[in-house]
């Protein structure tokens, strides 16, 4: 008989890839793998509206297509999840749960639990004392009521005990950094506490696991003894050995600063299976290995995050869902089936909840934290989520937990942990943090000074928002962008530094004399910073493990920050006073944080750069085909600046470049034919010659507005350096009332930005009058009379700016006042420029004027 090779045309000679094959799994773990992630993908996407962490969808995922809900058609199981196939899907699962273990052990950063260790221990021991001591309590219910279920291994009285007031005890330190981050608490004081606390409760929650486990396993107790120090001396050998041997080899290979190569990922990897193996081997979970492996990496360098970015997309977005979906899979609703286990539900969830509620709170007020204070870390320490999911498969794989006692579990983890934001946010809402910090800094007393539930403190008529409407640029908070350095280091040190013009003679620091101390006076005397400017440099935050890590070491990056650091380094060589910093926001928070952050640094202006690419990323690259016109085009991006405008609580302004501090944009270098008839690129760069005229320009038309107004200050303000000459055109005539026409369709929720033209006659006449005698060389006051309004003003500007190419740039200023209509006489919506600037604003785009633009608003006095 001649036997033929296995047919390998698939299901076109009619094989069905549905069934399960052991010598050929993959078929079938695909289609496993595609439906879990689609229908955890799907459950997510209405989940995330009320801010529920990714686990939830996972895990209800997982619920819905185990025996609880699917499972119960006849035939499903068996054709989607057959028995037989379980083995393969569990091995893909728990080398995700490997891996994420060791992220886990990467994101806890033990040098926050050194900073904080005092209020740390405190909260993280009542955190865990008071829920492990009744968790023992209601364990003592559980073992006797169920320890007949089927799929149970003998065990004592003690070590199910043990087992159970871990699983109380334990708060999910991955889900709580994400939930701290997502609510802007992470910086807080509840944020610290919370975190220094989550890092001792995670380190000692798994070592108790870890102790359990090996009780469970080992035969007899000096088994579990001889188990518990192997680890013990597994534990200082990765400290005390491989540590310092990795260290070395990092800044040896220079992986610790400048991130992981490939063979350095390759080489922890490594170093992660094999402590996983192991700590498996010796009866411990191989988990407990990839997290001492995690534990052990240095933070040095960022190379924690940077080894995280590496390898976290896979684990999180394919292998984790794996194995949470198991989790529901192996959770059985429909064995809650009688009084006696619903009362059990009940009591776990109200034991594990008010337990952490209760001894967080406690522990917090005792650090003489506030009762709100102390009730938000209570709630927060509740968190169970991931970590506690994967306490109960540990659990129910060491036959601890028989299925039955796992669900009741399941359930208690899905409620604490969908709880843990909407409670967070109705104890400790951003109106309330505001009103707390402004207490706590002695700027408000906590009876008589009240905030509103939108965290508003001005009205119409506000003394303070009139102030500032007049007061002069002292504090200028800026946008800091990659793209837009070059032109924002010029603005900045044309409106308030200079390098001064006296030379002082040096001398030897060695020839000690008292002319060396009279120079050095005289110096002191010149240096003056007369403006303070902040940069703010904001980066997305994501859902990845890495871009939380980077928000709980924001402080570490901002001091890395290659951005941040040239803003450091342009204040001193420009005689401007200048901070900096770095801060992680989900792109529909960047308009509000730069409002928050204008509040806190008390700022006068803040200015936000127009993107050099049209969007909120960095890359400088317009869509192909749109050119520049693309730069202006991307609704998204003109929605940001609208409500960047709308958020501003102080003057705000946009700063559109084109060519200031004459930085030209650079076309692509020119192919060059030459004699083999091939066409090469040259290779010659041409220098950027010094700047010869280092003047600027400045157009401003004044319409009349209150932005008019507050735009005509900071012109003058401009105009105190030298090198800036100005023409200030007041717009009148048939045209200017055509133009303030627009006005109307303003915002309704904030005073009308038109002035009386009586006020705005006088007001623009006073300015002129007053103007001093050094400036009136360079300062032109004209007025003309349009009859087609915006045309005449593009015109204007054309004729004023853009006739020196070779000085160091031209400026247009304008008042965002006008907007609600377009140029020509349309409507338009949010996302488009005549909306989010205004209209003149886009005439001038439009009319290609050789000039820089400046939009500038007024502080809004709110109703």
């Amino acid at each position: 008989m001649t036997v033929r090779a296995p047919g390998q045309g698939g299901i076109l000679q009619g094989s069905n890839p549905s069934t399960y094959d052991p010598k050929n799994p993959i078929y079938v773990f695909i289609i496993q793998a595609g439906i879990i992630l689609i229908f955890t993908r799907l459950l997510h996407l209405p989940l995330s509206k009320i801010r529920q962490p990714r686990v939830i969808a996972e895990v209800i995922g997982g619920i819905l297509l185990g025996p609880s809900v699917l499972g119960r058609a006849p035939g499903f199981t068996n054709a989607i999840f057959p028995a037989s196939s379980m083995p393969t899907l569990s091995t893909a699962a728990n080398i995700g749960l490997i891996l994420f273990l060791f992220l886990v052990g990467l994101e806890v950063d033990l040098r926050l639990l050194v900073r904080n260790w005092r209020i740390a221990i405190s909260v993280g021991a009542a955190g865990m004392a008071l829920p492990f001591g009744l968790g023992c309590a209601i364990g003592y219910g559980l073992y006797y009521e169920f320890r007949n279920d089927k799929g149970l291994v003998p065990v004592s009285l003690g070590t199910y005990l043990l087992f159970v007031g871990v699983a109380m005890a334990i708060t999910a330190f991955p889900v709580l950094c994400r939930i701290l981050t997502e609510l802007k608490l992470l910086q807080t004081q509840v944020g610290i506490v919370v975190l220094s606390a989550g890092v001792a409760n995670d380190v000692v929650g798994w070592i108790l696991l870890a102790l359990c486990v090996a009780i469970v396993n080992a035969g007899s107790g000096i088994t579990a003894l001889y188990v518990l120090l192997t680890c013990v001396a597994y534990v200082l050998f990765l400290v005390y050995a491989v540590r310092p041997a990795f260290l070395w080899l990092l800044r040896w290979s220079g992986s610790l600063h400048n991130g992981p190569s490939q063979s350095v990922v390759a080489l922890t990897v490594l170093m992660v299976f094999a402590s996983a193996f192991f700590t498996g081997i010796i009866g411990v979970h191989p988990i407990f290995g990839a997290f001492l492996m995690g534990l052990i990496c240095p933070h040095e360098g960022g190379f924690a995050i940077k080894l995280t970015e590496k390898i976290e997309d896979l684990v999180t977005v394919f292998f984790l869902p794996l194995y949470f979906a198991l989790s529901g899979l192996s959770t059985n609703l429909g064995l809650l089936n009688d009084g006696i286990t619903w009362a059990y539900v009940i009591g776990v969830i109200a034991v594990a909840f008010i337990a952490k509620v209760v001894g967080g709170t406690l522990a917090a007020r005792a650090n003489k934290l506030v009762w709100r204070e102390s009730f938000t870390i209570g709630v927060l320490m509740s968190c169970k989520g991931l970590v506690e999911l994967i306490v109960l498969n540990i659990g129910l794989q060491a036959k601890i937990l028989s299925q039955r006692t796992f669900t009741i579990f399941v359930v208690m983890a899905l409620i604490t942990t969908f709880a843990t934001t909407p409670l967070t946010l109705a104890l400790f809402p951003p109106w309330y943090q505001k009103k707390l910090a402004a207490w706590k800094r002695g700027d408000i007393d906590w009876v008589e000074s009240r905030l509103d539930s939108e965290g508003t403190a001005g009205s119409a008529g506000d003394p303070a928002a009139d102030k500032q409407q007049n007061s002069e640029c002292r504090k200028l908070l800026v946008c800091l962008r990659l793209d837009s350095l070059p032109s924002i280091f010029t603005f900045v040190a044309l409106l308030g530094g200079g390098k001064s013009d006296i030379a002082v003679a040096k001398v030897h620091p060695r020839k000690h004399s008292k002319s060396a101390a009279t120079e050095t006076d005289k110096q002191a005397s010149i240096t003056q910073r007369p403006l303070e400017v902040h940069g703010l440099r904001m980066l997305e935050l994501t859902e990845r493990l890495s871009s939380v890590m980077k928000e709980s070491e924001v402080d570490a990056w901002s001091h890395r920050d290659p951005v941040v650091n040239a803003f450091h380094t342009f204040g001193q060589l420009n005689n401007v006073a200048v901070s900096g910093e770095v801060q992680f926001a989900p792109e529909a928070q960047y308009a509000a944080m730069l409002g928050e952050r204008a509040t806190d640094h008390t700022s006068d202006m803040v200015l936000l750069p127009w993107s050099e690419s049209g969007s909120l990323s960095e890359v400088a690259t317009a869509p192909f085909g749109e050119g520049t016109h693309g730069t202006f085009s991307n609704a998204s991006y003109n929605s940001f600046v609208f409500d960047f405008f709308q958020n501003a609580p102080c003057n705000a302004a946009v700063f559109i470049n084109n060519g200031f501090g004459a930085i030209p944009r650079e076309e692509p270098r020119p192919l060059t034919r030459i004699a083999t008839n091939l066409s090469l690129r040259s290779d010659q760069l041409h220098a950027t010659a010094p700047l010869g005229d280092l003047s600027h320009h400045i157009f401003f038309p004044y319409v009349g507005s209150i932005d008019d107004r507050a735009a005509l200050r900071f012109v003058l303000r401009l105009a105190r350096n030298p090198n800036v000459t100005a023409t200030i055109v007041q717009v009148k005539g048939p045209g200017h009332e055509s133009m303030v026409a627009g006005m109307s369709k303003s915002n309704t929720t904030v005073v009308s930005s038109v002035v009386p033209d009586n006020d705005s006659d006088a007001f623009f006449h006073s300015i002129a009058d007053s103007l001093p005698e050094a400036m009136q060389s360079r300062v032109l006051f004209d007025t003309i009379d349009t009859v087609t309004g915006l045309d005449e003003c593009v015109e204007r500007a054309k004729a004023e700016v853009g006739l020196s190419p070779k000085n160091a740039g031209d400026l247009v200023v304008l008042g965002r006042g006008p907007r609600g209509g377009s140029h020509d006489g349309t409507d338009v919506l949010k996302g488009e420029i005549d909306h989010s600037l205004s209209a003149m604003s886009g005439a001038m785009i439009n009319g290609n004027v050789q000039a820089s633009i400046l939009v500038v608003q007024a502080v809004r006095k709110v109703f």
